[in-house]
């Protein structure tokens, strides 16, 4: 099976990274949160968001940007960002790629976006607006890779229960 890495970079809002561990959980994806972070694991916030699929998550906590670099050293990266000069849907993510995401607040730091600016990605968007929310980035870029590789391992049908449906139409 092809393994897609979300990362997060010094995370602050707990329910946005509740909503990406769910998004992780539902996709296989693996979690990794570089520390500091806006709030600790065991948040009622983050938990909440994340409802009951954190037995389904694979996580891993970093100490820092540095630390995360050193220990994934040799990775394949695709850097998040509003500054970024490529667009998500134009690169192809290969098999245990990293997809790293920045602050809510200020995004990943420059100095690491130059250094990799042929890896630096943006969703677009209209010149207004500012940014998207990062749990909603996060799923556009993951269900991208996944789209590119065939949604492996994942449902892709779902099925009606007709009986249900027959007794809600009776009820119009």
């Amino acid at each position: 099976m092809a393994k897609l890495n979300i990362v997060l970079v010094e995370p602050e809002i707990p329910q946005n990274t509740g909503n990406i561990a769910r998004t992780c959980a539902a996709t296989g994806a693996a979690l990794h949160l570089v520390r500091p972070m806006g709030f600790e694991p065991d948040d009622k916030k983050l938990k909440r968001a994340g409802l009951d699929y954190w037995h389904l998550l694979d996580i891993t906590y970093y100490d820092s940007l540095d630390d995360f670099l050193e220990k994934t050293r040799g990775a394949k990266y695709f850097f998040f960002s509003t500054k970024g000069t490529h667009r998500h849907s134009d690169v192809s993510f290969p098999d245990d790629c990293y997809l790293v995401f920045g602050r809510e607040t200020r995004g990943l730091p420059e100095h690491l976006l130059m250094k990799y600016p042929e890896q630096t990605l943006r969703i677009p968007m209209i010149s207004e607006a500012r940014s998207l929310n990062l749990s909603n980035s996060v799923a556009i870029a993951v269900y991208e890779a996944l789209r590119q590789w065939d949604y492996p391992e994942l449902l892709n049908k779902g099925e009606l229960h007709r009986h249900r449906w027959a007794d809600l139409g009776q009820q119009l």
